[in-house]
C-alpha cells in the first residue's frame, strides 16, 4: 500500500471519533488503532498485522508507576514519520550518516528507515547539532517514535590556545580576533616579549628556550589549555602541527584539535601509506616501490632496475628535505639505502624507506584543499613553490605560471575527492612534482602552510578562519563553484640569515620598516628593538605582493623589497631582489633545481 495513503488513513483515525480501522487492499491488510493519548501506532504486514493495540477503554483502572527514565537533552525532537526499521548508514558497513556532535542543516539526511521494502531517507526538519541518537541501528520503529534530538547550532569557540610562535602565532591570533574568539598565547622564556604574547587575551610560559622543553612539550601545552579554560588548540605549522600523538592527546583531554583527526595525520604522515591511499583515490603518484623497501639486497636492486635510474631513496616518516638520497648508479644503491635508513631512524623514529623514480627537472606544484567533517571538500587552486634551496622553499606564487587551468582543475578535483574518501577535516596541501605536463603526488601536509597567503589573495578565502570554523563543527561556507581565481600573488620568505651563505643571523633589530602600497601584505611578528632568538627557525616574516597580472605582482614585489628596512642583522632580502630581476624567474616555470644551480654558478664566479 502506498505510504501516502497510509498517512491519510492515520490522519483520519486521529482526527475522527473512530477508535480502530482495518483496511484490506488485495492480499495486504492494515489495522490502525487509536490510543487514548499520543500518536496512533500503525502496524503493517502482508495478510496480517504485526501488532494490534487494544482500545484505551480496555486498559486496567490502576497502573503501577513507571520507573524513572534518564532525562533527555533539551532540543528539537525528530520523530519517525512512518513504521519501519531504523538504519544509521546507507549500506551495511558504511559510515553512519550522522554522529552525535555533528552540525546539520534543514534538509540534511539523518538516517534511513526501511518500510515496505523501500529505503526512505529521513531529513532534518531543524538546524543545529545532533545532541542524541535515540534508536539503535536495526531497531523497529513505530510512527511518531523519537529518533534524534537536535540542539541549537554549535556556537563558535570562546577561547583558543595557539600552540606556536612567531608570525603564524600572530596570524592565528588575528583570525581569532576577527571571529570574536579570545586567545591564549603560549611562549618560551626568550619569547616573553613577543608581539603576539602582548596582544593575546592571556599568555602562559611553557618552558625555557629549548623547543623540546617548551613548544614540543605536550604536557605543558595541555596544562596551559586546562588552566586557561581554552576550548580548542591551534597548532599552526611546524612543531607539533603534524604530530598525531599530540592531536590525540588534545582530543582525549577534552579539547578540540584544529586540524585533521589523529588517524588521518598518521595515514598521511607516513609516506608509504599516504601514497597507497592516494593511489586508491586515483591521485597520480611517482613510479616507485610498492610500499617499503625489503631487507633483501637482491630485491632492492631488482626494484631499482625496474624503475630505472636515477632513483631517490626516501624516509617513510620524513619531511623538510631530510631523509632522502638520489642514486644514479647501481654501485651506490645499497649504501644509500643503508644510510637513509639510519638517518630516518634517528630523525623520525621510523627506519622504513621507499624508492621512487627521480625526476630530473620537475617543478614543485601544490594544491590547497579545505574539507569539513560533513563530507564536503573543495580545492583552492595551486601554488608554485619551485624556487627552493635544499628542499626549503624560498619563493612561492599562485597561480603556477604556464600550466593550463584545465589541468589544475582536474588534479584539484582529484585531491578534493581523495579528501572525501579518507574523511579529511580542515586545511591541507597535496604536494606534487610536475614534469612534462604530468602531476606526481609526493606528500600531503596536514596543516596550514607557510605560503597560504598567496592562495588567500587570489581566492579571497581566509584559510585560517575556515580551519577554525570547520573545527567548530560547521560546514564549509563555500562550494567549488563559489571559488574564483583572480590575479597573481608572490611571497618572499624573509629570513634572518646571510643572503648567500645562508648562515643564521640572530640578534637585535635596531630598525624595522615594512613596505606598503597597493597589493602589499606583510605577515610578521617583528618590531623595532625585537631580538631574533637563536633557538628557532630563522624566518622573521613573509612579504607578499598581489597584482592583476604576474608582471604587476613582480613589479610590486621589487618596489616592496627596496622599501623594506631591517637594521642590526643580516637578512636574505638581497637574494630576493636578485631573483625578482632574474630572467628565468620572470619568464616563469623554473624547476626545483634552478636556484641551487644558480647559487653554485655564483660561487664558482666568486672563487675565480
Amino acid at each position: 500500500m502506498d505510504l501516502r495513503k497510509l498517512k491519510k488513513l492515520i490522519d483520519l483515525v486521529q482526527e475522527s471519533g473512530i477508535s480502530e480501522l482495518e483496511v484490506t487492499e488485495g492480499e495486504e491488510k492494515v489495522r490502525i488503532a487509536k490510543h487514548s493519548t499520543g500518536p496512533a501506532p500503525m502496524s503493517y504486514a502482508p495478510q496480517a498485522p504485526v501488532m494490534h493495540a487494544a482500545p484505551a477503554a480496555a486498559a486496567p483502572a490502576a497502573v503501577a508507576p513507571a520507573a524513572s527514565e534518564p532525562a533527555l537533552p533539551d532540543g528539537h525532537v525528530v520523530k519517525s514519520p512512518m513504521v519501519g526499521t531504523f538504519y544509521r548508514a546507507s549500506a551495511p558497513g558504511a559510515k553512519p550518516i550522522v554522529e552525535v556532535g555533528q552540525t546539520v542543516a534543514v534538509g540534511d539526511i539523518l538516517c534511513i528507515i526501511e518500510a515496505m521494502k523501500l529505503m526512505n531517507e529521513i531529513e532534518a526538519d531543524a538546524a543545529g547539532t545532533i545532541k542524541a541518537i535515540l534508536v539503535e541501528n536495526g531497531e523497529p520503529l513505530e510512527y511518531g517514535e523519537p529518533l534524534f534530538i537536535i540542539g541549537s547550532p554549535m556556537a563558535m569557540f570562546e577561547k583558543i590556545l595557539i600552540a606556536n610562535r612567531g608570525e603564524i602565532a600572530l596570524r592565528v591570533l588575528r583570525a581569532c580576533r576577527e571571529l570574536g574568539i579570545k586567545t591564549v598565547a603560549v611562549h618560551s622564556e626568550p619569547d616573553a616579549e613577543a608581539k603576539y604574547v602582548k596582544l593575546a587575551d592571556e599568555s602562559v610560559c611553557i618552558g625555557p628556550a629549548s623547543s623540546t622543553l617548551s613548544y614540543l612539550n605536550i604536557p605543558a601545552l595541555i596544562s596551559a589549555a586546562e588552566v586557561t579554560d581554552a576550548e580548542a588548540i591551534h597548532p599552526g605549522y611546524g612543531f607539533l602541527s603534524e604530530n598525531a600523538d599530540f592531536a590525540e592527546r588534545v582530543e582525549q583531554s577534552g579539547f578540540v584539535f584544529i586540524g585533521p583527526r589523529a588517524e588521518t595525520i598518521r595515514l598521511m604522515g607516513d609516506k608509504v601509506s599516504a601514497k597507497d591511499a592516494m593511489k586508491a583515490a586515483g591521485v597520480p603518484c611517482v613510479p616507485g616501490s610498492e610500499g617499503a623497501l625489503p631487507d633483501d639486497p637482491k630485491e632492492i636492486v631488482k626494484i631499482a632496475r625496474a624503475i630505472g635510474y636515477p632513483v631517490i631513496i626516501k624516509a617513510a616518516g620524513g619531511g623538510g628535505g631530510r631523509g632522502m638520497r638520489v642514486v644514479h648508479t647501481e654501485a651506490a644503491l645499497l649504501n644509500a639505502v643503508t644510510t637513509t635508513r639510519s638517518e630516518a631512524g634517528a630523525f623520525f623514529g621510523n627506519p622504513m624507506v621507499y624508492m621512487e623514480k627521480f625526476l630530473e627537472n620537475p617543478r614543485h606544484v601544490e594544491i590547497q584543499i579545505l574539507a569539513d567533517q560533513h563530507g564536503n571538500a573543495i580545492h583552492l587552486g595551486e601554488r608554485d613553490c619551485s624556487m627552493q634551496r635544499r628542499h626549503q622553499k624560498v619563493i612561492e606564487e599562485a597561480p603556477a605560471p604556464g600550466i593550463e587551468r584545465r589541468h589544475i582543475l582536474r588534479i584539484g578535483e582529484r585531491c578534493a575527492e581523495a579528501c572525501r574518501k579518507i574523511g579529511y577535516r580542515g586545511a591541507g596541501t597535496f604536494e606534487f612534482l610536475y614534469e612534462n605536463g604530468e602531476f606526481y603526488f609526493i606528500e600531503m601536509n596536514t596543516r596550514v602552510q607557510v605560503e597560504h597567503p598567496v592562495t588567500e589573495l587570489i581566492t579571497g578565502v581566509d584559510i585560517v578562519q575556515e580551519q577554525i570554523r570547520v573545527a567548530a563543527g560547521q560546514k564549509l561556507r563555500y562550494k567549488q563553484k563559489d571559488i574564483e581565481f583572480r590575479g597573481h600573488a608572490i611571497e618572499c620568505r624573509i629570513n634572518a640569515e646571510d643572503p648567500f651563505k645562508f648562515t643564521p643571523c640572530p640578534g637585535k633589530i635596531g630598525n624595522w620598516h615594512v613596505p606598503g602600497g597597493p597589493g602589499i601584505r606583510v605577515d610578521s611578528h617583528v618590531y623595532n628593538g625585537y631580538t631574533v632568538p637563536q633557538h628557532y627557525d630563522s624566518m622573521i616574516g613573509k612579504l607578499i605582493a598581489y597584482g592583476d597580472t604576474r608582471d604587476q605582482a613582480i613589479r610590486r614585489m621589487r618596489i616592496a623589497l627596496s622599501e623594506m628596512l631591517v637594521e642590526g642583522i643580516k637578512t636574505n632580502i638581497p637574494l630576493h631582489q636578485e631573483l625578482m630581476l632574474d630572467a628565468r624567474f620572470v619568464e616563469g616555470g623554473t624547476s626545483i633545481h634552478y636556484l641551487e644551480h644558480k647559487l653554485a654558478g655564483r660561487n664558482e664566479v666568486n672563487k675565480n
